[in-house]
């Protein structure tokens, strides 16, 4: 299956980056141009590219164009970049998985010229990856959504996030287009409002039905009956399914639990890191107090109340119904299956 994205905001224009800035959405459709390690470091890391195979992408043309950019460049300068970027965030796995693959390419030992050229190919070849990727997941997943469902989801795992027209988001799109009745309760996602803005704003470009809700009322939708499916994204995922999102996904997961509703989790095999057993394995960003402390650039705490502001949280595989990936649906038992795929992936 392959279908044309439903939007275009992470695209190569020459030897400029060009991105679509998520923190002016939804009041702005304002495109950024990059054309340096530097500046794309500064998107990835101020939220203006954001979802784990997103900022893969990202990345990956970031390398080239910033090399593009320099009458000469040496090993050492292409690997200084490779290293900035890496820093630009550390939970998302994506980053890391196209990354290494750039950094191959640099460590080659071929020319100049040639390293240019095998990073163009290889940042559009990932890009192309995802693409297909999140066809495959949508196809796979999109007969767990059943007609008449309502779904919650959380954070952005859209478009905005992917390279294709997302992970979770996908499954929406294809059983949306499949002419089922279905409704998603878009929880805001706080502090940053992924899911008011930037979900809200696909789903209506797309067509489909949508209401917001805060993040402390997916409770109450589940208890009434209007939820009967959870999906969320994932920016990486251990070898035991254990995963981490955006925080208020381990609490969307309990509460799942607790009412007897599916909890899926969508992501393309790129964010599954094969060093990471568990969760308490992955790091965790911890993100400047002020998103807390501020609503739109207005401060609403008191002026001397400090802010515990983690950008993920973990949810345990045991909480999580399954994992849909663009090779299929994995179950239980989590570490053996996960595994094959891993392995399938690296040979």
């Amino acid at each position: 299956m392959s279908y044309v994205p439903v939007i275009r905001h992470l695209y190569l224009e020459g030897r400029e980056l060009a991105i679509l800035d998520q923190r002016a959405l939804p009041s702005e459709e304002r495109i950024m141009r990059l054309k340096n390690a530097e500046q794309v470091y500064g998107a990835i890391k101020s939220l203006a590219v954001r979802g784990a195979p997103a900022i893969g992408i990202a990345a990956a043309y970031g390398i080239y164009v910033h090399l593009a950019n320099k009458d000469l460049f040496t090993i050492d300068e292409a690997l200084e970049a490779v290293d900035l970027l890496k820093s630009a965030r550390p939970t998302a796995y994506n980053l890391f998985y196209t990354l290494a693959r750039q950094e191959k390419i640099i460590r080659s030992g071929k020319s100049p010229g040639l390293i240019l050229d095998m990073l163009f190919t290889e940042a559009k070849r990932i890009h192309d990856e995802d693409l297909e990727q999140s066809a495959r997941m949508a196809g796979f997943g999109a007969e767990l959504i059943r007609d008449g469902d309502g779904i919650i989801s959380h954070c952005n795992a859209g478009g905005l996030a992917t390279g294709g027209n997302g992970t979770s988001v996908a499954l929406i799109y294809e059983a949306h287009r499949a002419g089922k009745r279905i409704k998603v309760y878009v929880d805001e996602t706080r502090p940053l409002l992924q899911g008011s803005r930037l979900t809200a704003w696909e789903l209506e470009k797309a067509g489909v039905p949508y209401e917001i809700i805060t993040d402390s009322m997916a409770g109450t939708v589940m208890q009434s009956g209007k939820a009967n499916i959870v999906l969320v994204g994932a920016d990486r995922i251990a070898l035991n399914g254990d995963f981490a999102n955006k925080i208020g996904t381990y609490s969307l997961a309990v509460l799942a639990k607790y009412h007897g509703i599916p909890f899926y989790t969508v992501a393309p095999v790129s964010t599954f890191d094969p060093d990471t057993p568990d969760g308490k394995s992955i790091p965790i960003e911890q993100r400047d107090p002020i998103e807390v402390l501020e609503f739109a650039g207005i401060r609403t705490a008191p002026g001397g109340a400090k802010a515990y502001n983690p950008a993920f949280d973990v949810t345990p595989s045991e909480l999580v119904s399954g994992i849909v990936c663009d090779r299929g649906l994995i179950s239980c038992p989590y570490d053996e299956n996960i595994k094959i795929v891993v392995d399938r992936e690296q040979k």
